[in-house]
């Protein structure tokens, strides 16, 4: 019997400091997260970023709270329950960090008789921080729990044409009533050292404003070339100017070379350039959550308006989108025949 996964991210239980700690600690610590030597990255988080941080993030996670919970838990959920009645297969969802473990997942489907699994991390574009992370804890709780079970992994959707109308149309819908100067398309960041660990050729990635537009067996694992991909053909099918949007990075950590441009540095400078009225954009995700909901609707637009812009406009993510739900249904359709 068939039967699939979805699987996001993950949230804390609660917006607090004392729920907060464990989730990062998890996050952080996951060794395709921050990708150096156990000893220096228990270090790093253990000795540093988890001294400050949890009180940090609680506050940020208390300003977009939900009365039902976790706003990217709650919009997965959503998604969830509107994507099971439009297939024949069973349809679970689980989170890397937190307490929706992907065992968790597992076990649900495996309750329900799944013994054939389409694993499907809820990321558009590729990366080890993200979906690599997903594939491999998800065949480690395989081994050890679930011999039985068989895995297929759905590849990053970043450029098929039914999830790039989705995100078109997504964003055209939000434009209405909006008079925009610019469209920022703002992703989450990630350290260039990741872009060359996942380079399957070890020689294309070389980051230098061409190689992401150079064809290459590369891409098929090359976040910077998929956000710049699903960029050009979201912008294609909408018809903007080439003056009309830009593309940046956003979420860094400090200490390391992460890729360029940064979100926060650019929309500071964007109202100098005589943009007063900006929408962003975040297809690195396709539910809301802590980057889209507080660093970019709240901080961003705050940054934006005291630098001289007016008018700011966060477009939602896909969440529970009709379309997006029917499309992700299609896919599972497509693969349970």
């Amino acid at each position: 019997m068939k039967g699939v996964l979805l699987v996001n991210l993950g949230s804390p239980e609660s917006p607090t400091p004392k729920d907060v700690k464990p989730y990062l600690d998890e996050f952080l610590m996951d060794k395709y997260v921050i990708d150096v030597p156990y000893l220096l990255r228990a270090l790093l988080v253990r000795g540093i970023i988890l001294r400050k941080r949890p009180e940090e993030s609680a506050h940020a996670y208390e300003k977009i709270w939900w009365d039902e919970g976790s706003p990217l838990v709650v919009l997965s959920e959503r998604m969830q329950k509107k994507i099971q009645p439009l297939v024949d297969v069973p349809v679970s969802l689980a989170m890397r960090y937190g307490s929706m473990t992907i065992e968790k997942g597992l076990q649900e489907l495996h309750e329900k008789g799944v013994t054939e699994v389409l694993l499907f991390p809820l990321y558009p574009q590729y990366a080890m921080a993200s979906t690599l992370t997903i594939l491999v804890k998800a065949e480690e709780i395989r081994k050890k729990k679930f011999p039985q079970m068989t895995f297929t992994d759905v590849p990053a959707f970043y450029n098929k044409p039914d999830y790039i109308k989705n995100l078109a149309d997504s964003i055209q819908r939000n434009l209405v009533g909006f008079d925009y100067d610019h469209l920022l398309f703002s992703y989450h960041g990630i350290p260039e050292r990741h872009i060359r660990k996942t380079d399957v050729t070890k020689s294309h990635c070389k980051i230098d404003g061409s190689c992401c537009n150079t064809p290459s067996p590369a891409h098929d694992f090359c976040y910077r070339h998929q956000c710049y991909e699903t960029t050009r053909q979201v912008v294609k099918l909408l018809g903007l100017p080439a003056d009309k949007y830009s593309l940046t990075f956003q979420s860094r950590l400090a200490g390391d070379k992460w890729l360029e441009p940064y979100t926060d540095i650019e929309i500071n400078k964007i109202p100098a350039k005589g943009i007063k009225n900006l929408a962003v954009v975040t297809p690195a995700f396709v539910s809301d959550c802590l980057e889209t909901l507080e660093e970019i609707a709240m901080r961003a637009k705050e940054d934006f308006q005291e630098n001289g812009g007016e008018e700011f406009l966060a477009i939602p993510c896909l969440n529970d989108d009709d379309e997006w739900c029917v499309t992700v249904s299609n896919w599972i359709k497509d693969w349970a025949k």
